[in-house]
């Protein structure tokens, strides 16, 4: 029996790996063989890309950005994503195609359908059976984010309007697909956004 792929979007401090780790403890302890994955990342060759796309002292231009993160996806995808599913595996991910929908997409303004395009092959044409959108205001994403230990990195030291532009371009996915994206109020405490996480995910545990 394949597994779940269930997937984690939105902005840079809205929560993702909080949520994520909840998430995956809730599903051990009602008995699924769970992996938590991230993007870019996962494997060694996505997580060498990763390092590349996130190094601040880097200029890296906006299609090159694009391609990176396509790369690593699809090492990911192949590596790992695919044999787990068909094992029967849980498979949580923080990050994957929409993220570069609405940052390279929108963001970067090379067009959410090209870009789209671009991952519809590096990706073989997986798509996640759920995604939840966690939607936090981007000022509050940004002092979240930069209130971590860790110096922000290239992409976190873009503006606050970037990340405006982002946010409407993750509503717009979300209206599109509604049966795929749930949206989920972020500035909620972690325990509600974890219940409200596993409301979203109800119909998957029952047996099809």
């Amino acid at each position: 029996m394949r597994g779940r792929l269930i997937t984690i979007e939105g902005l840079d401090g809205a929560g993702k790996t909080t949520l994520a780790l909840a998430l995956r403890d809730e599903l051990v302890d009602r008995g699924h063989d769970v992996r938590l994955l991230r993007e870019p990342g996962g494997v060694p060759v996505a997580e060498r890309i990763r390092g590349l796309v996130k190094d601040p002292g880097l200029q890296v231009a906006p299609r090159t950005e694009a391609l990176l993160y396509a790369a690593a996806r699809a090492q990911l995808v192949g590596e790992a994503l695919r044999p787990l599913l068909e094992a029967g595996a849980w498979v949580l991910l923080d990050r994957f195609v929409d993220s570069s929908l609405a940052y390279q997409g929108a963001g970067r303004e090379l067009g959410v359908e090209q870009v789209g395009a671009i991952n519809e092959f590096a990706t073989g044409g997986l798509r996640p059976d759920r995604t939840l959108l966690l939607t936090i205001d981007p000022s509050l994403g940004l002092l979240r984010a930069r209130a971590r230990e860790a110096p922000p990195d290239r992409l976190e030291q873009e503006p606050t309007a970037f990340f405006g532009v982002i946010a409407a371009a993750y509503a717009e996915l979300a209206a599109a697909e509604p049966e795929r994206v749930r949206v989920i109020d972020a500035s909620e405490p972690p325990a509600r956004v974890l219940d409200a996480a596993l409301a979203e995910l109800a119909d998957l545990f029952r047996p099809t």
